[in-house]
């Protein structure tokens, strides 16, 4: 699938056709086989933060696609990859950091890995983990458990990458050796232990279905990192987001800059126009441009209409030509910076305090949280000043804006749903999934999966290739022996 960007050539799958064929590709005679961590951390930032997808906003409702059929629109996926080459990177970097004593890389790499391995299970259900990671870390594909290493359970999966983040934030030091190659926070430790405690939460959160399970221990860590703000940090503004910047400069420029499709191809979903005019949101003006059919200004509600997702190509297309849909805004095509690519945001974050205030894992005021997660998102969105400090204060008095009893779940997920438009992944159609809000839209001829919306990702084909005993066993196990693409994982059951 096309959200997947591995960008590292080291595959753990290439060694199970032929480990000296690895081990070969790893040791070059003619190139050094040490590094010092600071040479690998910045590739891997550039990777791992990478996270804005077009993909993920057309399955998530909020753009449509004009120029063919996109699978990601219609559910029509299938198989997705696995991300051995990024996780293999950060061992790496682990075992750099360990060999030069420059421990802080050690733990940022914990929490990279982390962030691969969640990515994975999120995906597929169980993966390969414990005997991968071994295999992974001793460089060694000579026996069949590390080249065709068994599944764990999901549940084993997230308990392995809570523990790795606690050891994380635990142990960063600011009186350690400087980290340098660091083009997310210039080796500032304090920012890194924030976004680990941050993205903890996220993690806590994505299993809100497990708050009973008692060796997770969900609600006890959510609460524990939210009581301790001297030991467990969270972001505190928009200026400490984990976000990769864009600069106009060649090779570092926002992920669409000239892209010809964004310049011509995406426009706004109608239920995504929708839901923003229904709330009177002023990111609508910043998300799209008004329809040229309406000959209205940028500013003006009324001047804005969207396509049907769900609808065959040939209806969408027809109502782009009538100039009645609006297209995603040019800044996406246009400019070379337009907004970073934020892997984890203070916006967020407040989404996630109010959701768990609202579920009783923390004490405080759930109103509150999100609406500073609002503020946090319309502040971030404010693309050169489209709307002004006033704007922002009359949406968030509006009383429809302020939760409601019983709607509070769908309210705070939709805002953090609007949040997230063009950034922070797939990260919006997991929590959909999670919690059902909002609702997607599938009523048209064009959805393809007999009108259902997916629920994951069957598993890479060189798995039932390399590793088919063990991928054969894992689909047995979590979905009666069918790699379906409606299968439901252990996550949201």
């Amino acid at each position: 699938m096309k959200f997947l960007k591995i960008s590292f050539v080291v595959v753990l799958v290439a060694a199970l056709g032929s480990c000296k064929k690895f081990q070969d590709f790893q040791v070059n005679p003619n190139n050094p086989t040490v590094a010092d961590p600071s040479l690998l951390l910045t590739s891997i930032e550039q990777n791992a933060f990478s996270v804005i997808d077009v993909e993920a906003s057309l399955a998530s409702r909020q753009l449509v696609y004009t120029e063919s059929s996109d699978n990601s629109q219609y559910y029509g996926w299938q198989r997705g990859g696995f991300s051995y080459s990024s996780i293999s990177q950060t061992v790496k970097m682990e075992q750099e950091a360990a060999r030069v004593g420059k421990t802080n890389y050690r733990y940022i790499a914990k929490f990279l890995r982390a962030f691969y391995v969640v990515d994975m299970t999120q995906r597929f259900g169980d993966i390969p983990y414990s005997k991968m990671m071994q295999s992974i870390a001793a460089n060694d594909f000579t026996d069949s458990s590390a080249v065709r290493p068994a599944y764990d359970k999901q549940h084993d999966v997230y308990l392995g990458v809570l523990n790795d983040l606690k050891i994380a934030s635990d142990s960063l030091s600011s009186t350690a050796v400087p980290i340098g190659g660091d083009i997310i926070y210039n080796g500032k430790i304090d920012l890194w232990r924030k976004l680990i405690n941050s993205f903890t939460l996220r993690v806590l959160m994505s299993l809100s279905k497990k708050e009973s399970v008692a060796d997770l221990g969900i609600k006890q860590r959510f609460s524990d990192i939210v009581s301790n703000p001297a030991r467990y940090p969270l972001f505190a503004s928009n200026a400490e987001n984990g976000q990769l910047p864009y600069y106009n400069v060649t090779g570092n420029q926002y992920v669409y800059f000239n892209s010809n499709s964004m310049k011509t191809d995406y426009y706004l979903d109608s239920s995504f126009v929708d839901l923003l005019q229904g709330l009177k949101d002023p990111r609508l003006f910043v998300f799209g441009e008004p329809t040229t059919a309406s000959g209205l200004s940028g500013n003006d509600f009324a001047g804005y209409d969207g396509l049907v997702g769900s609808a065959p190509l040939a209806y969408n297309t027809g109502k782009r030509g009538q100039g009645k849909a609006s297209q995603i805004d040019k800044r996406y095509a246009y400019d070379a910076t337009n907004e970073p690519s934020v892997l984890m945001g203070y916006a967020e974050v407040q989404f996630l305090l109010a959701e768990a205030a609202f579920r009783g894992w923390i004490t405080g005021d759930a109103n509150a949280f999100y609406k500073k997660g609002i503020e946090a998102s319309l502040n971030f969105s404010n693309y050169q000043n489209t709307y002004s400090a006033a704007d922002i204060v009359n949406y968030l008095a509006q009383p429809g804006i302020a939760l409601q009893p019983g709607t509070e779940v769908s309210q705070i997920v939709t805002q953090k749903y609007i949040s997230m438009f063009m950034n922070t992944g797939w990260e919006p159609f997991y929590e959909q999934r999670r919690t059902g809000f909002p609702t997607l839209e599938v009523a048209g001829a064009g959805v393809l999966n007999g009108g259902k919306i997916p629920k994951r990702w069957m598993y890479p084909s060189d798995e039932y290739t390399n590793n088919g005993v063990n991928v054969a066993a894992a689909v047995q196990s979590q979905y009666g022996g069918v790699d379906d693409v409606n299968g439901v994982m252990w996550l949201v059951q």
